[in-house]
């Protein structure tokens, strides 16, 4: 890998202590130089990527923008999507041992069917292929058909085709270790390895309601060492 792979963490204000965590996590278990940004639908709005009005199915502020990453970096390099309720624990240099340029992608690729009706805060959980392989997308920028993925075709695009990546052939979709997006309260069903990334993907301790889920004391412990790191002046 010739340059620091970028990674951009979906940032939404109703869960920003999510991020913060999520950031922390990343960068601590690094031992390669990565840079690690948010991902503000408001700065995008602000520069004029991201035109599209407000819709009422989705779930987070970065359920669009994270589509615009190969065009944020000019098409070039590899760069990483990742939700903000993902916690690291494993040191990311191991993601890109073992990638193909010919793929446009990588991610983890779910059979993922909750049975939950709601999540995080009220939000409706909705069912459809391919759920939550866009939560963590590593991007090949480069690729001929990552330059479909235009600053148009993102304002415009049906969230069925953006999130179950239908600008791609299917053999252009590279597969992750489940491990790397470990789904909360789903993968520990079928697999007994340990996590190297948690998805609290139906709600984190951050929420209120949702204290009990699985591995909240490790995003808590987390959440203190960031915690006493902002105030410990």
């Amino acid at each position: 890998m010739n340059k620091s792979p970028v990674f951009f963490i979906g940032y939404d204000s109703k869960e920003d202590i999510a991020y913060r965590v999520c950031k922390q996590s990343l960068l601590s278990n690094s031992t390669i130089d990565i840079k690690a940004l948010a991902l503000k639908q408001y700065e995008l709005r602000s520069r004029g990527l991201y035109k599209r009005n407000a819709d009422p199915l989705a779930s987070t502020e970065f359920t669009y923008t994270r589509f615009l990453v190969p065009a944020l970096v000019n098409y070039s390099g590899w760069a990483v999507f990742c939700d903000c309720d993902l916690l690291f624990l494993k040191d990311v240099k191991f993601l890109f041992e073992n990638l193909s340029d010919d793929k446009a992608v990588y991610c983890v690729k779910h059979d993922y069917s909750p049975s939950e009706k709601h999540k995080m805060d009220g939000k409706k959980q909705t069912i459809y292929p391919r759920k939550n392989w866009s939560s963590f997308i590593i991007f090949n920028c480069s690729h001929k058909s990552n330059k479909k993925l235009t600053v148009k075709l993102v304002n415009e695009e049906s969230g069925s085709f953006l999130h179950q990546f239908k600008w791609l052939h299917d053999d252009e979709i590279g597969g992750l270790d489940e491990r790397w997006n470990w789904l909360e309260g789903w993968t520990s069903k079928h697999n007994k390895d340990k996590p190297y990334a948690i998805h609290y993907t139906r709600g984190g301790p951050w929420f209120s309601e949702w204290q009990d889920v699985e591995y909240a004391d490790i995003w808590i412990k987390e959440r203190d060492k960031y915690l006493n790191k902002k105030f410990n002046f």
